[in-house]
């Protein structure tokens, strides 16, 4: 096994399960991957899309303060954000997931 995802700028423990749950068991493959593709990963294997994560993580990658993120960057930035999310989010499935969650059966893994 290779170095924690929490061990790059900005990410931590929460970012380290949501990867593992995604396949991206290290900071090693999470670098390969990019943030783009690992982002979609994670959308795909059930974490909800959020803009802020997905800029940190983009900053983090850089090695950069997760606020350093500002100007005609971030437009840019919410531009990939909404490609992957409408290539990686599925609505439907989310909404399954929440309505198992909400009879009890609990979320889908």
């Amino acid at each position: 096994m290779g170095t924690p995802v929490s061990t790059i700028r900005n990410l931590g423990p929460a970012m380290d399960a949501a990867c593992t749950a995604a396949g991206i068991p290290d900071a090693e493959t999470l670098r390969a991957l990019g943030p783009d593709a690992a982002y979609a990963k994670l959308l795909q294997s059930g974490t909800r899309p959020h803009f802020i994560g997905y800029y940190v993580l983009v900053m983090g990658l850089q090695g950069r303060p997760w606020n350093d993120c500002k100007g005609e960057e971030k437009k840019a930035l919410r531009v990939r954000f909404d490609a992957i999310k409408a290539d990686s989010f599925d609505t439907g499935l989310s909404e399954f997931e929440r309505i198992l969650d909400r009879i009890g059966t609990g979320l889908r893994r």
